[in-house]
């Protein structure tokens, strides 16, 4: 065809505009083909049987309607069935129907122009279906040089299997002619070039589109500055789910990474299940799948998540949750979900609250959230730091990585717990064996914990005394801060147990703040040698507090470099104002003592029957008559204490 020929197609018909007229009509699809023979059967060896098949069968049909011409020209032979033939008219011409050609009528329109001598553009989406084409129109290099299937072979070699991303768009394109894909070896090679060459990629560069490992470094520097490319894994979420499978199976098989195989199963599972990011309800994925497809593709991601820990596990774990949550929709299988679990239970410290609050799918759960599958998860994520403890003996830095980890967990527990407090079917039992499932370490405070219990109780005024006793028995009291102390002796949900206990730690707690206080204060000025400017002013003062205050001053100015003495004095003073406090309010408190002393005094003189001396021998007074015998001086044993232990201060600061 010369090059100002041009094919045309019109509606269902496609022409070839050479100047001279069809001479066959091929159907592909429903499309129709007019053409000439003799370029088709130039390049294509079954083309050529066909078209000289049909036009022997025409002339010997035509001969049949003419006998008597038959007769008289029946020496001639094969010449003049060849003759005959060129003057077939036109209503006679051949016409060939390939129902089931591979890749349809746009490849045979390719491969048309192929054999025309017309320029074809091969690409990683056509390469496939036009080397299938070139076996089945048999266009072989022993036929006619520089044939169609020499060309895609090359094509393929050279240029589709040296890159990931053309070869995973290649075995795509096998997906409608996967049988003779499967025959030439198609399918097979491209499997094992993404297999090899995600293999050697740069782990750096997981994500982006690793077309070759030669360009590692080249990509991680055009990356920096645009900010990020396109992922090879956006043509993988294009394959068909048998060959995805497939494709898995062949990574698998080669040791390859297991955050690349991670990552491949997270992306095709975001296209095609639905759900599985709270922020997209939507799969990315035009065609959703129906629900067993759905399950079948769960369960496949499923038994092909590797068991290590990934590396990037907060957004990893966030998938695995929506996974669980699907999981649990379609009812997927007990050992799927339980895997998943595991899973989840080996990076949990990565998860977040919102994660955790997975709703109960389940008619037999009365609770709003499934408690049962966050107690089996923390259960083995607890599981998982015992058998690491014991499987090796570990360095320090990794006991604290695992101690940090725990500290993790019980925070979010903590969290889930005040969350899931506010539900009325939560039963006391199911509180109590989550909150005390976690080891003593996991908390370093318990002030979590008190505020999901607090939740509990407000949220369940009707359960028993004994019930509620046993809710605050999972927090320790002597962990919890002054704040949560100062807020739990004020509670009035707390049983008076709980209150009382709450009520002897804060003062333990005070006693020890202050007592630690006080020594640092007696014994730190003395080892520091006092300024020149204390020296003069010891005979202007009048008290012994005054000089104590002056001596604090002295030191920290002594110290005016040092921070840690800087916090000592500042504690100190704030320590010194809390115990004036105290004394003013005890003075309060002396000061009612003796008022009411007076008016007790008043009333039994008042009560005596015989006088002033008669009171208590005759048995009258009011004290007498209710039954009371206790003494008129409650109060006074208080004074001697507080005025001793500030003599005491007084003496020891002037001896310093």
């Amino acid at each position: 065809m010369a090059p100002s020929d041009h094919p045309t197609s019109k509606g269902q018909a496609w022409f070839c505009t050479t100047g001279l007229p069809s001479d066959i009509i091929i159907e592909v699809d429903d499309m129709t083909f007019h053409l000439h023979k003799f370029p088709l059967m130039s390049k294509s060896r079954k083309l050529h049987e066909m078209i000289t098949e049909q036009e022997t069968n025409i002339v010997i049909s035509t001969r049949i309607q003419k006998p008597a011409e038959r007769d008289n020209d029946a020496g001639d032979g094969d010449e003049e069935i060849e003759e005959e033939a060129e003057e077939i008219d036109e209503d006679q011409q051949c016409c060939i129907s390939f129902p089931d050609f591979p890749g349809g009528s746009e490849t045979f329109e390719t491969a048309a122009k192929f054999c025309y001598g017309v320029k074809i553009e091969l690409s990683a989406t056509n390469v496939a279906p036009l080397r299938c084409a070139g076996e089945y129109l048999e266009m072989t290099e022993e036929y006619s040089e520089d044939n169609l299937i020499s060309k895609t072979e090359r094509f393929l070699s050279q240029t589709v299997l040296k890159s990931i991303k053309d070869s995973i768009k290649t075995l795509n394109s096998c997906k409608n002619i996967l049988q003779l894909a499967e025959t030439l070896g198609i399918v097979q090679r491209c499997i094992d070039a993404v297999a090899v060459r995600a293999s050697v990629a740069d782990p750096s560069l997981f994500g982006w589109p690793v077309n070759d490992a030669v360009e590692a470094n080249t990509r991680r520097k055009v990356a920096t500055r645009t900010g990020g490319m396109d992922s090879w894994f956006e043509e993988l979420g294009h394959l068909s789910l048998p060959l995805f499978k497939r494709l898995i199976s062949a990574m698998k098989g080669r040791d390859l990474s297991s955050e690349v195989i991670e990552s491949c199963l997270m992306y095709y599972a975001k296209k095609y299940i639905p759900g599985i990011s709270r922020s997209s309800r939507k799969a990315s994925s035009s065609s959703i799948p129906s629900e067993n497809e759905q399950r079948e593709l769960l369960d496949t991601i499923i038994t092909n998540l590797p068991a290590e820990k990934s590396s990037n596990a907060s957004t990893a774990t966030r998938i695995l949750f929506g996974l669980l949550r699907t999981a649990n929709i379609l009812n997927a299988s007990e050992a799927s979900r339980a895997a998943l679990e595991r899973k989840i239970g080996s990076q949990l410290e990565q998860a977040t609250l919102d994660d955790l609050l997975i709703p109960s799918y389940s008619y037999l759960n009365e609770t709003l959230y499934d408690v049962a599958c966050v107690e089996r998860i923390l259960g083995y994520f607890l599981n998982g730091l015992e058998e690491r403890l014991t499987a090796s003996i570990q360095g320090e830095e990794e006991n604290s990585v695992r101690s940090a980890a725990l500290m993790l967990v019980g925070k979010l527990i903590d969290g889930y717990l005040s969350e899931i407090a506010s539900d009325n079917n939560l039963s006391p039992e199911k509180f109590c064996e989550l909150a005390v499932a976690l080891p003593d370490q996991a908390r370093l405070f318990d002030d979590g914990l008190y505020r999901a219990v607090d939740v509990y109780l407000k949220t369940h005024p009707w359960i028993s005394e004994a019930e509620r006793e046993r809710i605050c028995g999972v927090m320790d009291c002597q962990k919890l801060t002054l704040e949560a102390c100062t807020h739990a002796a004020q509670n009035e949900r707390l049983p008076l147990r709980a209150v009382v206990q709450v009520l002897f730690f804060e003062q333990l707690q005070l006693r020890q703040a202050i007592a630690g206080t006080l020594m640092v204060a007696d014994v730190a000025p003395g080892d520091i040698p006092r300024l020149s400017i204390l020296d003069g002013g010891e005979g202007d003062r009048e008290s012994g507090e005054e000089e104590e205050t002056t001596g604090v001053v002295g030191v920290a100015r002594a110290q005016e470099g040092s921070s840690m003495w800087r916090n000592a004095v500042r504690e100190n003073q704030v320590l010194r104002l809390d115990m004036d406090s105290m004394r003013t309010r005890v003075q309060e408190l002396e000061r009612e003592c003796s008022t009411m002393k007076k008016t007790i005094q008043k009333i039994d003189k008042v009560g005596k029957p015989g006088g002033a001396g008669g009171g208590e021998k005759g048995g009258g007074g009011w004290r007498s008559k209710l039954g009371c015998k206790f003494k008129t001086q409650v109060c006074d044993s208080h004074e001697p204490t507080v005025v001793e232990g500030r003599k005491g201060r007084t003496h020891r600061h002037h001896r310093q």
